[in-house]
């Protein structure tokens, strides 16, 4: 799906589709953060399975007002535990599966906010 954000000096989403994104029209195919203040890097994830605590301390580090969890192709919660770090900072947390997530951000990113974007693009066995 094409996406046509409002024009904006941050990093947006500007596509998506099954196992990847596109940040400014530069197509990423592995899990990736990426935030309204410049944050970008890549998410040591492949799959859901792969996540764990260390993922959500790292995006508690990040300062942002609001993290979106992007949790692939269908929606699945993290573990309340994984979410202490942020928390204890008191930064939001929302989960909803990738596709919306890039939606959401580039919405909460165009309004200004502090907003950080965890995306999972998942990967099965056969490459896909």
């Amino acid at each position: 799906m094409k996406l046509q954000p409002d024009k904006s000096s941050v990093q947006t989403l500007t596509a998506h589709g099954p196992g990847w994104v596109a940040i400014n029209n530069e197509k990423v195919t592995s899990s990736v953060v990426l935030g309204s203040n410049g944050e970008r890097f890549a998410w040591d994830c492949r799959n859901f399975s792969e996540i764990g605590p260390a993922h959500f301390a790292r995006l508690a580090e990040l300062g942002a007002e609001m993290i979106i969890f992007g949790s692939g192709e269908r929606i699945r919660f993290p573990s309340p535990a994984w979410l202490q770090p942020l928390m204890a900072r008191r930064v939001g947390v929302e989960t909803m599966d990738t596709h919306a997530a890039c939606r959401t951000y580039n919405i909460l990113a165009g309004e200004g906010r502090h907003v950080v974007a965890a995306l999972l693009l998942e990967h099965t066995p056969d490459g896909g």
